[in-house]
């Protein structure tokens, strides 16, 4: 046996597998297991099985149908892993998980059964009966209570982060980093409101135009009083449109603004807008080496107050981030991990001396000028290499701000705009 010094590992095939709560849920009813019950590694005296291990390399091989030796030989060879070395990794990522869960354990978090409960069925609630639920997860190589303990697991992994958070504010200079690259991006934006009417309501929406450019109604009260949209309860904001996306007709209708400037009735697939610009962001310029002129800002506070917010937030995410890793980097390290020798006869080890000769010579003909083959063009190109952590380590995006006016493009998370304005 070998005693492995935690290293951050680079997963041969990517950590993002097909089920939704992390590594123990990944495998497939129609993957091959190994029988006994053998070890692959200890954590502090805590398992690993070599089967859960073979399942998951298993399960990567049919998401990335790698299920052919030869394909599955080439794959690593072009990676420059070996079998021994993929379990070797793998087996880091399923150490590194259960230090996590034992610090947890330390810091006494635990998770109610209630709320395994609210997850639960919120996955259950996406199938029809509970015979499509089982077969669902049958499919995906689990048991119903295989998968609440993963999720009992994560949850306890992001308290175990949220222990990590700060109270340090961010210093001038972090900030005004921030700041720097913000003025650069969203040099030249914009901030609207908007009112939203029902696409037949054309009549109410002009008299409410009309009202508000004769000086009648004031623009927030009127998004309070008439707009379909939930931002109405913010006076219509909807904020900055080069920090999300609107849909075309509104975009076009805002960039033809001033500020504090009303537009006329705007319709999209959402209904009839009647669009406010209630700001503009044009960053202090300086001149470059080049001489082209580039954003340039002295202070944060020539940034809009949301944004040095949104900034101080980011810093201190990223603090804790921080923080988390570190603890993280020493608890493996002083881990007591012992990693077996690799058994032979499992299924996803093959001798790659064939194949690593055929990626040498591929990578000799290609600097030579020489075009590979068509077999040569058939073999699965999947993006994988990328630090080991595991899913709890990820921390929450922040919720959008704008009260819900903001809607995801489906099939597209960046793409937003109000409700009422984004694509579906």
């Amino acid at each position: 046996m070998k005693t492995a010094r935690f290293m951050k590992a680079v997963c041969a095939v990517g950590v993002v597998a097909a089920c939704s709560w992390g590594l123990a849920g990944c495998s497939s009813s129609e993957q091959t297991t190994v029988t006994d019950d053998s070890v692959a590694a200890t954590v502090n005296g805590t398992p690993i099985p070599e089967a859960q291990v073979t399942d998951y390399i298993e399960g990567l091989r049919q998401q990335y149908n790698l299920v052919e030796e030869s394909d599955w030989g080439t794959y690593l060879a072009q990676m420059q892993m070996t079998p021994e070395s993929l379990r070797e990794n793998i087996i880091n990522q399923y150490a590194q998980m259960e230090v996590i869960q034992q610090g947890a354990e330390d810091a006494g978090i635990t998770v109610e059964s209630a709320e395994v409960d609210t997850y639960v069925d919120a996955m259950k609630s996406n199938y029809g009966d509970d015979e499509q639920w089982q077969q669902a997860l049958e499919g995906a190589g689990i048991t119903e209570e295989q998968y609440r303990e993963e999720i009992e697991s994560q949850l306890k992994g992001q308290r175990f982060m949220e222990t990590f958070e700060t109270d340090e504010e961010p210093t001038a200079d972090e900030l005004l980093q921030y700041g720097q690259m913000y003025a650069q991006s969203y040099d030249g934006a914009k901030r609207s409101s908007h009112i939203l009417f029902d696409s037949a309501d054309e009549a109410t929406a002009q008299e409410v135009l009309d009202k508000i450019n004769s000086g009648e109604l004031d623009f927030a009260e009127a998004a309070q009083q008439y707009s379909k949209d939930s931002s109405a309860q913010n006076g219509g904001d909807v904020g900055w449109d080069k920090m999300t996306s609107f849909v075309e007709p509104y975009q076009t209708a805002l960039d033809g603004l001033e500020v504090d400037q009303v537009s006329g009735l705007v319709t999209t697939d959402y209904g009839i807008h009647i669009i406010k610009c209630t700001d503009e962001f044009n960053a202090p310029k300086t001149t470059d080496e080049e001489g082209n002129e580039v954003a340039n800002i002295t202070s944060i506070d020539q940034l809009p107050e949301e944004w040095v917010e949104e900034i101080s937030t980011q810093l201190k995410s990223q603090k804790q981030n921080e923080a988390y890793q570190e603890w993280i980097t020493q608890a493996v390290e002083e881990a007591d991990i012992v990693i077996n020798p690799m058994p032979e006869g499992l299924p996803y080890d093959v001798d790659m001396s064939q194949y690593e000769s055929e990626v040498v010579q591929e990578s000799i003909d290609e600097n030579a000028g020489v075009s590979s083959t068509p077999e040569e063009e058939q073999v699965t190109d999947v993006e994988t290499e990328g630090e080991v952590v595991p899913q709890d380590e990820t921390t929450e995006q922040s919720t959008d701000n704008q009260s819900g006016a903001n809607d995801q493009t489906a099939g597209n998370e960046n793409t937003e705009a109000p409700s009422g304005t984004s694509t579906n």
